[in-house]
C-alpha cells in the first residue's frame, strides 16, 4: 500500500485558506438543526425545476434562429463545445445592458463558476518566482485559495493602507506586482463597497503605477432599498486596466457552476482570453454545454437582463439585510457590540470584545443553534479578530428573528466569560 507524507504534497493542502471552506461546510453538516446566517448562497424562494426545461428550450430555440440545424443544436447542447464557450454573445449582451461594459465576445471566456476563472487569471499571472497579488483585506478566501494553487503569495492592503505605498513596499523588496483584487461592491466578507470617486482614484493608480485590478462583482445587482448602483470599475475604464471576474451563481442559478472572466487586455495578436482558454483546454476542457444553455436561457427568458431576472431575489435579500441590522440594534442598544450597515449584499459585520474562532463557532452552533462565520477566515495569519460575519441571503424573516435571539444569547454569555477572565 502506498502511504503519503502530507510533507511530500503541495503545500497549499496545509494552507488555512484551503480548509476553510471545508470547515465551514462540515460545521453546518454536523449541526443542521442550527439557524445559518454563514452560507452565502442565494435564497431557494423562487427555484422551480421546470424553469430548467423553459431555458434549454429557449436556448434551443436561440441556436435555431443563429441558423442551427436541428443536429447543430444538439451538438450544441450534448457535445464537448468550444473552449470559450458558447454563451459568449449572450453574456456580453448582458453585460452591456447591466453594467454598461461594452466588450468582443471574443474577449470573454465562460468558465466552472468564478472559482475557475480565479485560478486561470492568476497562472497567467504568476510568471516568476518574483510576482505577487495584492488584494484589500479583509478578502474573499477563494481568491486567496486560488493564488495558493498557482504558488502566487498575496500580500494584503488593509482598509487604511495606501496602495500606492503598499506597491512602492514591495518592488523596493524586489517583487513585482501583478494585480489587485477588489470586489468594489458590498464585499465579501465585509459587505463594504467604494464610492464612485474612490473607484475613479483606483483606476488613474493604476493606469500609473502599470497595475492590473482583478474586480470581483457576485453582488453588485443587489443594492439596498434607496441606494442605487455605482457603475462598475470595468465599466469606468478605459485603459484596459481590469480583468472583470463575473459569475451566474448569485444572479442565475449556483447549481449550473457558471462563471466567466472578461479579458479584453491584447497579448500580442490576440488579448488575454485567448491565453486563458489555452489554460482551460488544460484544466476543465469547457463549461458544461448543458449548464450553459441553462445559464444562456435565463439570459434569454429575460432580455439578456440579470437586474430584471432578481427584481424578486433583491426585495428578499434588502429586507432580510434591513431585519439583521434592525434586529442587531434592537438586541444590542447600549454600543458595546458594534456593526456595518452595508448598503446592500449578503453580508454584515459584528464587532464584539472578544476573539472569535472556529472554536466559538461550534459552541454557538452546538448550544445555542446558530451559525456564523469567524472573520479570522478573511485574513492572512493567526491574528485573533473579535469579528463575525453574517449572512442574510437564505434565511427567512422568522428564521433571523430567531437566530439574533441566538446569537444575542451567545454573545451576552461570552461577554460574561470573557469579563471573568
Amino acid at each position: 500500500m502506498a502511504d503519503l507524507e502530507l510533507s511530500d504534497l503541495h503545500g497549499s493542502l496545509t494552507d488555512r485558506a484551503l480548509n476553510s471552506m471545508n470547515f465551514l461546510n462540515e460545521v453546518s453538516h454536523h449541526y443542521p438543526e442550527a439557524i445559518s446566517l454563514a452560507a452565502g448562497r442565494p435564497t431557494e424562494e423562487f427555484f422551480a425545476l421546470e424553469d430548467l426545461h423553459r431555458y434549454l428550450d429557449l436556448f434551443a430555440q436561440y441556436l435555431r434562429d443563429q441558423g442551427y440545424d436541428e443536429a447543430a443544436v444538439r451538438r450544441t447542447i450534448f457535445q464537448y463545445g468550444r473552449t470559450k464557450g458558447i454563451i459568449q454573445d449572450l453574456v456580453a449582451r448582458n453585460l452591456a445592458i447591466d453594467e454598461d461594459i461594452h466588450v468582443d465576445p471574443e474577449a470573454i471566456v465562460v468558465t466552472v463558476g468564478c472559482q475557475e476563472a480565479m485560478v486561470l487569471t492568476l497562472r497567467a499571472l504568476r510568471a516568476g518566482h518574483e510576482d505577487v497579488l495584492l488584494a484589500i483585506s479583509p478578502t474573499y478566501v477563494g481568491i486567496t485559495g486560488a493564488a495558493r494553487l498557482v504558488d502566487l503569495p498575496v500580500v494584503p492592503v488593509g482598509e487604511g493602507d495606501d496602495l500606492a505605498t503598499v506597491l512602492k513596499s514591495v518592488r523596493a523588496e524586489g517583487r513585482r506586482p501583478r494585480a489587485c483584487y477588489v470586489m468594489p461592491d458590498f464585499a465579501n466578507p465585509s459587505g463594504l463597497s467604494m464610492d464612485l470617486s474612490a473607484r475613479r482614484r483606483l483606476l488613474e493608480l493604476a493606469a500609473g503605477e502599470n497595475l492590473l485590478l482583478l474586480e470581483d462583482n457576485p453582488y453588485g445587482l443587489f443594492p439596498a432599498e434607496g441606494h442605487e448602483r455605482i457603475p462598475t470599475l470595468k465599466s469606468l475604464d478605459m485603459s484596459r486596466r481590469v480583468i472583470y471576474l463575473g459569475s451566474f451563481a448569485k444572479t442565475g442559478l449556483p447549481g449550473a457552476r457558471v462563471g466567466y472572466v472578461v479579458a479584453d487586455q491584447t497579448v500580442g495578436a490576440g488579448v488575454l482570453a485567448d491565453e486563458l482558454s489555452k489554460l482551460k483546454s488544460m484544466l476543465t476542457v469547457n463549461t458544461s454545454p448543458v449548464a450553459q444553455a441553462v445559464v444562456g436561457g435565463k439570459l434569454l427568458a429575460n432580455d439578456c437582463s440579470l437586474v430584471a431576472a432578481n427584481r424578486r431575489e433583491r426585495a428578499v435579500y434588502a429586507a432580510n439585510l434591513q431585519a439583521i441590522t434592525d434586529g442587531l440594534a434592537t438586541r444590542f442598544p447600549n454600543g458595546e457590540i458594534t456593526w456595518t450597515v452595508p448598503a446592500g449584499g449578503f453580508f454584515v459585520v459584528v464587532t464584539v470584545p472578544f476573539p472569535v474562532d472556529d472554536t466559538l463557532l461550534e459552541k454557538s452552533a452546538h448550544e445555542y443553534g446558530v451559525l456564523w462565520t469567524p472573520m479570522s477566515h478573511f485574513y492572512d495569519g493567526d491574528t485573533p479578530i473579535n469579528a463575525l460575519r453574517l449572512s442574510c441571503s437564505a434565511v427567512t424573516l422568522p428564521q433571523i428573528d430567531a437566530a439574533l435571539n441566538r446569537l444575542a444569547a451567545f454573545i451576552t454569555d461570552q461577554l460574561v466569560l470573557s469579563d471573568g477572565t
